[in-house]
């Protein structure tokens, strides 16, 4: 079978569907990506750049300059794709990350291929993510924006022979009309890798919290809304004023990879720590980190707090729970597809840092009682989640897709349980 991935980054959420693909001597593997990424290769995968003549132009109407930006990327792809066949590469089937335009026209390029689109996120003005908060209203102007930028996502929809989204709650979001032929299912997490690691201690290079006993942990890319950064802040303040001994671990990046950012340049930690005055000697930003050093915060952290608005769930959650982490996340639709309330982790409202603060003293406070969450999320993490189960069904979807049996022989999906939203 011959395979072409399209995404601008590499390897992204493709990583180890291509990896056990191009296993196979049998197929051949292609990767078309924007940003090379060098410190990332995959054995017997190809990768080839394609790169947008231009970006979108100042002077091109605000609502389109997504959808301007996403035919740049088409064009772009579509021009590889011309070199390809030129070099006798024709693929079976296209698998590309839907919105930011690669797979556009890929039905032009290669008229005989089958198309498969990841379809991420679909955006709404009401009732998820962009008017989530109260405090950050929509104007009429915000409301006509994020309906045109479904635009490249509504022709992939059309266009495609079949779609796949991670989460229930994501597929909720597209049209109706198109979720029949989108499956769910979750990437998968490497839960031999995420593992509990009982009595694990926190020595980071430039942090040593081995003789620390209360670790609370957040992960997120970016420090923003719409993970939740301020509101963990201010839980900070709460918990600093009644818990000497607990030291915060932040891992992420101080920049803003979902939503709006502040003007003038000003990031939401600056922002938060002048807002909020904390102790920094018990809070720790260790920056982004390499996968190594993730599982030594996560492992050793006594509670994690994942917080997000009705948006994409974070990979972050999933993999705390395979650590065993205690996770205390939003009472928000993604989250409540995971965590049940006390059963393999505890929910509390995104807008109550007190709320949090509370919790996380429960946590600590009654390390036993909480013994059975942790490993009630562990066991989650592994039957639905893992990602030993679901790659085999990532190759049948693929396979099945390739060889035009639509819809598929087999409709693998993350779990067998009803979805709750």
């Amino acid at each position: 079978m011959k395979i072409l991935f399209l995404h601008p980054n590499f390897p992204a959420q493709f990583r180890h569907v291509a990896t056990a693909l191009a296993k196979d001597p049998n197929n051949q593997v292609l990767f078309g990506t924007k940003f090379e990424n060098p410190e990332w290769q995959i054995p017997g995968v190809r990768k080839v750049l394609f790169k947008p003549s231009r970006e979108a132009r100042p002077e091109t109407h605000h609502y389109v300059r997504f959808l301007e930006n996403g035919v740049l990327h088409g064009q772009a792809v579509f021009r590889i794709a011309e070199q390809l066949k030129a070099e006798g590469f024709v693929p079976d089937i296209v698998y590309g990350h839907s919105g930011w335009g690669p797979t556009l026209f890929i039905k032009d390029a290669f008229p005989n291929a089958k198309l498969k689109c990841y379809f991420e996120w679909f955006y709404h003005a009401i009732g998820s993510d962009a008017d989530f908060d109260p405090a950050d209203p929509l104007s009429v102007d915000d409301m006509a924006r994020i309906r045109i930028k479904n635009t490249p996502i509504l022709v992939d929809l059309y266009s495609c022979d079949w779609g796949i989204s991670p989460t229930y709650w994501q597929r909720s979001q597209f049209p109706k009309e198109f979720q029949s032929k989108i499956s769910v299912l979750h990437d998968g997490v490497d839960t031999e890798y995420f593992k509990p690691n009982p009595g694990a201690k926190l020595v980071l290079p430039n942090v040593d919290l081995s003789e620390v006993d209360e670790i609370v942990t957040y992960v997120a890319r970016g420090m923003e809304p719409y993970r939740g950064f301020p509101e963990f802040i201010e839980s900070i303040a709460y918990l600093q004023e009644h818990r000497p001994n607990t030291h915060v671990v932040i891992v992420g990046s101080d920049r803003v990879c979902y939503g709006k950012a502040l003007p003038d340049g000003e990031t939401y930690k600056n922002y938060m720590l002048k807002k909020v005055p904390l102790d920094l000697s018990r809070v720790h930003f260790v920056g982004s980190l390499p996968y190594g050093l993730y599982l030594k915060v996560i492992q050793a952290s006594q509670v994690h707090v994942y917080l997000t608005r009705p948006f994409v769930l974070s990979w972050s959650m999933i993999e705390s729970m395979s650590a065993g982490c205690l996770v205390i996340g939003s009472d928000t639709p993604p989250v409540q597809e995971v965590i049940s309330d006390g059963e393999n982790g505890l929910l509390v409202d995104f807008f109550a840092p007190k709320q949090i603060a509370d919790r996380i003293s429960e946590v600590l406070d009654h390390p036993t009682r909480m013994a059975q969450l942790r490993q009630k999320a562990r066991e989650t993490a592994l039957e639905r989640y893992s990602l030993e189960m679901l790659l085999p069904g990532h190759i049948q979807l693929i396979k099945d897709v390739a060889n035009g049996s639509l819809p598929p022989q087999t409709m693998p999906t993350t779990t067998n349980v009803e979805c709750k939203v």
